[in-house]
């Protein structure tokens, strides 16, 4: 039988894969050993990658909606469909009264990475809105205020550094985020076989903290105060030294400043973290010979989501340990990106607030508005408001704050377009769902991933698969879309808008000072392209105009998309280097220290050492059979027991009156829900904990699995009203609820 490998696109660790295909059937699944990056690693949500394409309830052909059912129909009858439900509502209402949602899966998808900025661009709506403001945004709003661009985002050297502080993250079960890195927990346990300290600041005793020299609790929510004494500590004991960075540094007397009211003294009541381990802590950072901290989700998805993800980056800039090897560094991805572009070392750095959300004036960041306005801006009446939804690759009535509402808002609407593999809790109110081609029958690199990864790495996974009669290429089914909301109508040509797109990025190209390409004639460089199409020919280009690229020749031994289909276990192009100043995109050329923005946000958080929060508050958590809400449809990594409960300190199931694996009433902002109680000591007191992404109950999803393994949804509970402001995202741990026995 023969044998393909691939990169898993299931989560950030970019595994590769070797599968026995027969056929389309994949018969066997293991890490590949030869993969440069991730050697042979395997999860168990890689060993079942094939499940997913094979599943009975994965939506193969274009389905509309017939009364209260679904119709198979064929692709121009779907797309013309699309035309008649849209094109009313953009004469009569703008742009503005069709909103896209982007889900998570467009991360991990070369087509959706690619092309969805083709369909805004034709929209031209202001209601763009994605999962980044339920997960991440917080850190792409300090990366680009502090070093000009929103994926300037510092990777902690695991491999190489001596002492890692860890908050809010639980790589054991995630593997990285933000931190591309396959088999992180094995890396992490190579930290400290080799002499090296894991420190883990949890509120809850996860894996990933059981395996960690020290674990500390904390109050949800708390994590900028602790930054902040850790920051106090050091310029108070004197142990600052940034080292090379000091001359590249803007603003570091007004941090000191900043930090000033934050001794450990201070916050330690708030954080629940004693002010002599606090000041511990920041010895033990400037003391190492190496360090970094990291903070994810848990750090990101808090009302100071912002301002926690800045004070990382100012507690590694203190100790010297940013842009060092062993410390926190930026990757330079093979296929470029804004901080390997035009001038180095200077730019125009980052802008928010370009535009407002209608209903209640909160500022775009990135082009996008807040998730947790999606549902006020569909069911508030007015000029402006959102009667037709665009959702890609996203499933928001299980991910986002107050879905009761959403879901409620969703069936109002006037029309819907899903872009999905399955009916599930969103895509179940769309009039048209349009399905993507299989997994293996399409091609694969992980552009978004490798710009955050642990080392420069390619790889890049060529169809193993040819299309099936009534499959269409998803990258032709944006750009259908983006052909229907431009007026050129269901019919038009989507490569012809493709040709379009590439010759834009060719002339872009040849005009950029400092491009390896700079000046040459933009026909040679579309002939040399020529043989490609879709998303292929755009990363060919990007490659070969990389920092590694050929140039078109330029560099006979540079990187080629040819070069990367000849080596289907990846190049490796080495560790991360330091890359300060050229890296920088800022409009000083230097590292901004003290962006405004966040120097204006201090006064909040030191406002919230006033605050005697004595309720219970509420976190989520991740599994490692668990992506999100994708992958619970596959029997083998839903099987077994219940992993949908709410985990409860046994002094508080004691002082609430619950038992275990009895259920419990769980309210919040956003409303209640009843859930299996867990029992155990790896809670910290005051702080309960139920995973995301569940809630698999609700009339019309079409996913037999999951059905059987419901769970319960944690956003029914979170509200719409709690926002980390600076960065528009959701709060999505730390939310004060209220517990007691159903």
């Amino acid at each position: 039988m023969p044998v393909g490998y691939r990169t898993c696109p299931l989560c950030e660790a970019t595994c590769g894969l070797e599968l026995v295909l027969d056929g389309r059937d994949i018969t066997r699944v293991r890490g590949d050993r030869d993969d440069v990056f991730s050697h042979g690693f395997l999860c168990p949500k890689g060993s079942v990658v094939g499940r997913v394409d094979a599943d009975p309830d994965r939506v193969r052909r274009p389905l509309r909606r017939d009364g209260a059912g679904w119709r198979e129909v064929d692709w121009p009858e779907a797309l013309h469909a699309v035309e008649a439900g849209l094109t009313p509502i953009l004469e009569r209402h703008g742009r503005d009264a069709v909103a896209v949602y982007l889900g998570n899966p467009n991360v991990h998808n070369l087509a959706g990475l690619l092309y969805n900025r083709a369909l805004l661009q034709a929209l031209g709506s202001v209601n763009v809105y994605s999962a980044s403001t339920l997960d991440q945004m917080p850190k792409q709003v300090a990366a680009g205020l502090c070093f000009g661009t929103s994926l300037s985002v510092p990777i902690p050297d695991v491999d190489r550094t001596d002492h890692l502080l860890v908050l809010g993250a639980n790589p054991f079960a995630s593997n990285g985020s933000l931190l591309t890195a396959p088999d992180l927990p094995g890396r992490l346990r190579a930290l400290r076989a080799r002499g090296g300290r894991l420190v883990v600041v949890d509120p809850r005793r996860t894996k990933t903290a059981e395996e960690a020299d020290e674990h500390l609790f904390i109050r949800p929510g708390t994590d900028a105060l602790l930054l902040a004494a850790i920051a106090h500590t050091l310029f108070a004991e004197g142990l600052t030294d940034p080292g090379r960075l000091r001359p590249h540094l803007e603003g570091l007397d007004v941090v000191e400043t900043l930090v000033a009211d934050f001794a450990p003294e201070v916050v330690a009541e708030r954080c629940g973290i004693a002010a002599d381990t606090i000041r511990r802590q920041a010895r033990d950072l400037a003391q190492a010979r190496t360090a970094a901290v990291y903070a994810r989700l848990g750090t990101c998805a808090q009302e100071f989501g912002t301002v926690a993800s800045w004070l990382v980056d100012v507690c590694n800039v203190l100790t010297g340990n940013l842009d060092r090897k062993g410390g926190a560094l930026f990757t330079r991805p093979a296929t470029g990106g804004a901080n390997t572009v035009g001038e180095p070392g200077v730019g125009r750095g980052v802008r928010f607030g370009r535009r407002t959300s209608r209903v209640r004036g909160l500022p775009e960041v990135y082009g996008e508005l807040p998730a947790a306005c999606l549902a006020e801006e569909i069911d508030t009446p007015g000029d402006g408001q959102v009667r037709a939804v665009l959702a890609i690759a996203g499933n928001p009535v299980v991910s986002a704050p107050d879905s009761g509402r959403l879901d409620r808002a969703l069936d109002d609407l006037e029309f819907m377009v899903s872009v999905d593999v399955y009916v599930n809790e969103t895509s179940r109110h769309a009039d048209v769902i349009l399905p993507p081609e299989p997994m293996l029958a399409r091609g694969h690199y992980d552009i978004a991933l490798y710009s955050l990864a642990l080392r420069n790495v390619a790889n890049y996974s060529p169809p193993l698969v040819a299309l099936e009669p009534g499959e269409r290429p998803e990258w032709e089914t944006l750009l259908s879309l983006a052909n229907i909301v431009a007026g050129a109508g269901a019919d038009a040509d989507p490569h012809v808008l493709d040709d379009a797109i590439v010759a834009g990025l060719v002339e872009r190209a040849v005009r950029r000072p400092g491009s390896n390409v700079a000046d040459r004639d933009p026909s040679e460089l579309l002939g040399e392209l020529a043989a490609r199409r879709g998303p292929e020919r755009l990363l060919d280009l990007m490659l070969r105009t990389g920092p590694y690229g050929d140039g078109f020749g330029a560099d006979p031994d540079g990187l080629t998309l040819a070069r990367l289909e000849a080596q289907p276990h990846g190049i490796d192009l080495g560790p991360l280097q330091p890359r300060i100043p050229e890296v920088l995109r800022t409009p000083s050329g230097r590292i901004e220290l003290a962006p405004a923005p966040l120097v204006a946000d201090v006064a909040r958080l030191r406002a919230s050492l006033d605050d005697r929060p004595d309720g219970v508050v509420l976190i989520g958590r991740r599994d490692l059979r668990s992506n999100n809400s994708w992958m619970h449809n596959v029997e083998v990594l839903v099987k077994g027991r219940d992993r949908c409960t709410l985990l409860v300190h046994p002094s508080d199931a004691t002082r609430l009156g619950l038992r275990d694996r009895q259920r419990a009433k769980l309210a919040g902002p956003g409303g209640s829900v009843l859930v299996p109680v867990e029992v155990t000591d790896t809670m910290m007191p005051g702080v309960v904990s139920l995973p995301h992404g569940w809630g698999h109950d609700l009339d019309g999803v079409r996913l037999g699995v999951a059905a059987d393994h419901p769970g319960v949804n944690s956003n029914l509970v979170a509200g719409t009203d709690l926002l980390d402001p600076l960065s528009g995202t959701a709060v999505l741990n730390g939310i004060p609820v209220e517990v007691a026995p159903a």
